[in-house]
């Protein structure tokens, strides 16, 4: 349309009132509200299940719920097997970076099977808006400010798991023990999980590069504030639990509220 502002390719996918995309997000969301709900509420007041306890918690926070049932320990699975997430994601992505790309600057349009994909997501229409050297002329105060929201929250997620992995290294960076300890530095100095704190601000980044108004995105945001919330509770529980001299001003997750 002449004279409309420019936008995002996949914020100017036009959507329905709430397609399968979005009701699978919304699903998300309202599931992990309610288990951090449940997880709020005095621990007498709720029969125990464990097998619920255990498929909510990983890693150390496993440590501090119910006994676990042996068949739950069976399924165990080590982090260094989270290896295929990256990899698929690397080339899922770069995928999609390359036919944008090629979209962008070359004209090159997007295999069908994708277009059909999106329309079974929901996407009423798929179109490219700028391609080739207007792309930059194009750009609008969001872009700017969601790319820099985004390099400043994954500099933080990356100082955060450098001292997260410190505190078993010494300091040749040799891993001497599997043990934990109380992590201090940037912002852990406000909340337990500043790394999941991070995460968020990573997705809410793409939400304001989108210009504040893709629904969908908005409803990713929702389940990663949810999950990454519980996640970042039970990790303070843990911290707590095992530290009697663990930072009372710390919080969970959001620094100052909860």
């Amino acid at each position: 349309m002449p004279g409309a502002p420019a936008m995002s390719p996949w914020a100017g996918a036009e959507l329905s009132a709430l397609n399968p995309l979005r009701a699978v997000w919304l699903t998300l969301a309202a599931a992990f509200l309610l288990t951090l709900l449940l997880q709020l509420v005095p621990s007498g007041l709720l029969p125990g299940c464990a097998l619920f306890q255990d498929l909510i918690r990983y890693g150390k926070t496993k440590e501090g719920g119910p006994s676990r049932p042996a068949a739950c320990r069976a399924f165990d699975v080590p982090k260094r097997y989270f290896s295929h997430f990256y990899i698929i994601s690397v080339l899922w992505n770069g995928f999609l970076l390359w036919s944008l790309t090629q979209s962008l600057f070359v004209g090159a349009p997007f295999p069908n099977w994708l277009h059909h994909l999106l329309r079974i997501l929901g996407a009423a229409q798929f179109r490219v808006y700028v391609i080739g050297k207007n792309l930059l002329m194009q750009a609008r105060w969001f872009h700017i400010l969601g790319m820099m929201m985004f390099i400043w929250s994954s500099v933080h997620q990356y100082k955060c798991h450098v001292i997260l992995g410190n505190l078993r290294k010494n300091k040749a960076g040799v891993v001497i023990h599997c043990n934990h300890r109380i992590p201090f530095g940037d912002w852990f100095e406000y909340v337990s999980s500043p790394n999941y704190l991070a995460e968020l601000m990573i997705y809410i980044s793409m939400a304001v590069t989108f210009g504040f108004h893709n629904l969908t995105w908005w409803l990713v945001v929702t389940y990663v504030f949810f999950s990454q919330a519980l996640s970042a509770f039970l990790s303070h529980k843990f911290y707590k639990s095992k530290f009697v001299s663990y930072p009372k001003h710390r919080k969970a997750f959001l620094p100052f509220l909860f």
